[in-house]
């Protein structure tokens, strides 16, 4: 009997072990399933990306063409930018006062890269009128990137100098010291993972004037609060005002129940109507 249980129960344990191998095997060819469909989905999806891409070009150069309008809107996103902000010494700022556009254009078949280009006015920090940097895949299909040289006007090369003062919105986020924020056209170490290109890219260039108007927005938020308070008093006074009627109403009251004609105006107390009506009630 013992050998017949033995038997039994490895017996089992064989089938089990077959029906979960099957299983394990079933799973993948499923997951293939879905792992070619997903390759699939993102061909088609990719073939959207291409064609909205083209059509949002003569909107992206219409804007363009009004915020070339508005004097610093480039800075001032820029500087309203939480991220963007942080890497922004004071001189930074200042030299980004002179950029009047930046463009961003991803290339044809989008997977393969995208390039951010800088538009400068003549300024006493370099001679280009153009600063780019280029993102792609070479041969091998690693991401690589590559950008214009900076031409330095005579002891105006920030990014040689150290320790420059971070400006208000560095100084709020505990930043100190911060390398100058063209550094980042000679940074090439790691283009996969280049953080203020795909800031530039996919955060502000689809909508800059989000970041522009950061300020207005905060100061509309706070007259709001303003008013919220001012709302707030007024009922506090309209309150005791009330408190005040119920109180004469007990007082002024005689043994006969004729009312009192005995309610003063003091000239420090504003009469309203809720008074009034509260003491011949």
């Amino acid at each position: 009997l013992l050998d017949s249980a033995i038997s039994v129960t490895v017996s089992e344990l064989y089938t089990k072990k077959k029906e979960q191998q099957e299983a394990i095997e079933h799973i993948d060819e499923v997951q293939n399933e879905i792992d070619r469909l997903n390759e699939q989905a993102s061909e088609e999806i990719l073939k959207v990306e291409q064609k909205y891409n083209k059509l949002r070009q003569p909107f992206f150069q219409k804007r363009s063409e009004l915020i070339a309008k508005i004097p610093n809107f480039w800075v001032t996103t820029f500087v309203n930018h939480p991220q963007v902000s942080a890497l922004l010494g004071e001189e930074d700022e200042e030299a980004l006062h002179y950029l009047s556009r930046v463009e961003v254009t991803e290339f044809e078949d989008i997977k393969s890269g995208y390039r951010i280009d800088f538009y400068f006015d003549e300024n006493p920090y370099f001679e280009n009128k153009a600063l780019s940097k280029e993102f792609n895949v070479n041969e091998s299909g690693d991401p690589v990137s590559k950008s214009t040289e900076i031409k330095w006007k005579a002891g105006k090369d920030l990014t040689k100098r150290t320790g420059q003062t971070p400006n208000k919105a560095g100084k709020k986020r505990q930043h100190e010291e911060p390398e100058s924020f063209f550094t980042w056209f000679t940074d090439h170490s790691d283009a996969g993972a280049d953080e203020l290109g795909e800031v530039i890219k996919d955060d502000i260039w689809p909508n800059p004037l989000q970041y522009y108007l950061v300020p207005d927005m905060e100061d509309e938020e706070g007259d709001d609060d303003d008013d919220d308070d001012e709302e707030e008093g007024l009922e506090d006074i309209d309150e005791g005002e009330e408190e005040e009627g119920e109180d004469d109403d007990e007082d002024g009251d005689g043994e006969d129940g004729e009312v009192r004609s005995s309610w003063s105006v003091d000239s420090n107390r504003p009469v309203t109507l809720k008074c009034l009506f509260s003491s011949v009630h």
